[in-house]
């Protein structure tokens, strides 16, 4: 797994890459601090961040929003501060595994292994949320096109519905795309 780790502190940081390298990783990049954490992610393309930070600032936070919104990725956090709201900040930001009370050596793959595990499923949510909103976004369009169809055709919904899936076939279009094209066309008309 490549890591870009995120440690102001060289002394602690050694500690982190020598415990990264014991669990079977490549350091891509140590940078000190979280600024252009998103210009660094797109050039590296690393696995997973590892951020050492005693609190996470705001800052920080906004640097993980970035990265968690443009080129998302699995984020540990290791830390001292076990301030609730912090905790919360954090996870809201995008961090995978906020983690209190410094590095162990000996758990750090296992945390890796949950933070990754947990960047899975929320990134498996966010898509199948996506979906559900791009299909219904999609239904309403199919929706208004029906009503277009029935009121300019004289025709029942069920018939202006087979009239858009027929065009949606001859052109070899979603028939989401044909009832966009069907509103847009009714608009410029009006």
């Amino acid at each position: 797994m490549r890591v870009l780790l995120v440690d102001e502190d060289l002394e602690r940081a050694e500690g982190l890459k020598t415990a990264l390298r014991a669990a079977g990783c490549t350091l891509s990049a140590h940078v000190h601090t979280p600024e252009n954490l998103l210009a660094h992610v797109q050039e590296i393309a690393p696995d997973m961040i590892i951020i050492e930070r005693d609190s996470p600032d705001r800052d920080t936070l906004e640097h993980v929003c970035s990265v968690t919104r443009d080129a998302p990725r699995p984020i540990v956090l290791f830390t001292h501060d076990n301030d609730r709201v912090s905790i919360q900040a954090a996870v809201k930001a995008g961090v995978s595994a906020y983690v209190v009370g410094g590095v162990h050596t000996g758990r750090i793959r296992s945390i890796m292994d949950v933070a990754l595990a947990q960047f899975q499923a929320f990134q498996k949510m966010r898509q199948e949320r996506d979906v559900a909103r791009n299909s219904l976004a999609e239904r309403k369009l199919i929706e208004r096109a029906k009503g277009i169809v029935g009121r300019q055709r004289g025709v029942g919904e069920d018939e202006a519905y087979a009239l858009l899936r027929k065009l949606a076939m001859d052109r070899n279009q979603r028939i989401g795309q044909v009832a966009e094209n069907v509103i847009a066309l009714a608009e410029l008309l009006t």
